[in-house]
């Protein structure tokens, strides 16, 4: 066999031209093939140096690629990988260069060089692989363009391509293995340090809610945490006022290779899947400039108001906050737009409003709880990829009406199978003042009374249940809720009253 290793760039022509350079072979290397093989046959221990990430599609000879799959069978039968064990599974193939391929195998083996380079080998291979397929996208992409459907704008090329590329960029990534104790202890000391230091003493990102933070020491890294809630009951609102607090604290460092390094609050990216940017930002405007938003909308401000609005816009022009409202995209699409963002500008917090507007794949058809499990998954997926807390809100069944208590539960989430199972936090918004400003008995009516009573007894309240969360307590967290600016905020109760003096 001969062998080349090609590095050729790519000299895109018009149709109908030829040139010397057109018939370049693809990067390969058969000979870093044949000693990756050869080790492995020698001594399998070199198939574990590489098993992590080598697999037998990476391999640009197809018979190469069909011995390593037969190797990984016996690797994982626990059998040994020798030319006598493998030579029954190639007896009916054709010869190469006048030898079987059993004989092929005995020559392999016999002319292995060593096996500490087995894991430069299978490196080697996956690179050249690598390339072979940034290539194939490339020609893909030249040629879509050249013969493009009159039904396909460029945008949507453009799109397959970039997602075709990061799905290539993701390949490879399985994990970092076993790690030391000692390491993981490290890490740990490190996240105790860092809560240390940081303002509030949370091991996570605050929310800039005392009482939330208080229970859940923060949003914690790589978790996924769904924000659940019947209509109106403000998950939303509560989203928003948390986006809004981690941005507006964020401060960082720049470290010695240039980088900054987040050391409190954090970069915010927003999914609207439902709401525009203009009303997103509308609402954040409301909340921290004190104008109704319903008055924003109809214009119904004085000038005291529109000063403040216009200082409060001001203010909140350098948020490190992300919107992106483009709805329908799957969670492929979305996935990818995140890792681009954390690439451009950063990352530290990510908002998904809400899930059940997501696209699962194709592959999921019709088969709404196979597409939900899906999106739960790939959102988990990507909290750990990233590094960084995610808050999916999501929609409760309507099966919380029917109930005379219509505290939410673990069993009102849509779809609650998957959600529940890939959520580290379950969060649910309930606001009773909601329920009981809908129930007004007519006035002068004993029962007008006990309304009343009532009334004055759950207004400007919310509450936040924690459901679910894998590593703290679950319970209520009272907060103030000012229905006229959709905001959250700490409720100023008798037990964080400062103590009076007579």
């Amino acid at each position: 066999m001969s062998s080349s290793d090609n590095t050729a760039k790519i000299t895109t022509l018009p149709s109908g031209v030829a040139d010397e350079n057109s018939f370049r072979t693809v990067p390969h290397n058969l000979e870093a093939e044949q000693a990756l093989l050869g080790a492995i046959l020698v001594n399998n221990e070199a198939y574990d140096r590489v098993s992590g990430f080598l697999k037998d599609t990476h391999f640009f000879d197809p018979l190469h690629g069909r011995i390593y799959a037969v190797i990984q069978q016996f690797m994982q039968a626990n059998k040994q990988a020798t030319p006598i064990t493998l030579k029954t599974f190639f007896d009916s193939e054709p010869p190469i260069e006048g030898m079987t391929i059993p004989q092929y195998l005995v020559r392999l083996a016999a002319e292995a060089t060593s096996v500490i380079n087995a894991q430069d080998y299978g490196q080697t291979i996956y690179d050249l692989s690598q390339r072979r397929q940034l290539i194939a996208i490339g020609e893909d992409m030249v040629n879509r363009a050249y013969d493009s459907p009159v039904d396909e704008p460029p945008s949507v090329q453009i799109e397959i391509a970039e997602q075709r590329l990061f799905q290539l960029a993701e390949t490879g990534k399985y994990g970092q293995g076993f790690e030391s104790f000692a390491s993981a202890t490290a890490t740990a000391i490190e996240m105790a340090s860092n809560a240390y230091k940081r303002a509030g003493g949370l091991s996570g990102i605050s929310t800039g809610l005392r009482d939330l933070d208080d229970r859940m020491g923060g949003l914690q890294n790589s978790d996924l945490i769904i924000l659940a809630g019947r209509p109106s009951m403000g998950k939303t609102a509560l989203a928003t006022n948390i986006a809004f607090n981690i941005a507006a604290q964020y401060q960082s460092e720049e470290q010695p290779d240039g980088s900054l390094k987040t050391i409190n609050g954090g970069i915010v990216g927003f999914f609207s899947l439902e709401m525009s940017a203009e009303q997103l930002a509308t609402r954040i405007l409301s909340e921290q400039a004190e104008v109704s938003s319903e008055k924003i909308r109809r214009g119904l401000i004085d000038d005291s108001e529109f000063s403040r609005l216009v200082s409060t816009a001001q203010k909140l022009q350098n948020l490190p906050l992300y919107i992106d409202q483009t709805g329908g995209i799957t969670i492929a699409q979305l996935a990818a737009r995140a890792r681009k963002l954390k690439r451009q500008k950063g990352l530290d917090v990510l908002i998904v409003d809400y899930l059940q507007l997501l696209g699962g794949s194709k592959k999921s058809g019709d088969n709404r709880v196979q597409e939900i499990t899906e999106i739960t998954t790939g959102l988990k997926a990507l909290a750990k990829e990233l590094n960084i807390p995610i808050i999916a809100l999501s929609q409760l069944s309507r099966q919380v009406e029917q109930r005379e208590d219509k505290r939410p539960q673990l069993s009102d989430l849509r779809e609650s199978g998957s959600i529940e199972q890939d959520a580290d936090v379950v969060m649910f918004v309930f606001r009773e003042e909601y329920y009981v400003e809908r129930a007004q008995p007519r006035e002068g009516t004993p029962e007008h009374a006990e309304w009343q009573a009532k009334m004055e007894e759950v207004h400007g309240i919310g509450e936040v249940i924690i459901g679910k969360q894998r590593h703290g307590p679950t319970g209520t967290v009272r907060l103030a809720f000012a229905g006229e600016y959709t905001r959250f905020s700490d409720l100023a109760d008798n037990d964080h009253l400062p103590e009076q003096t007579f």
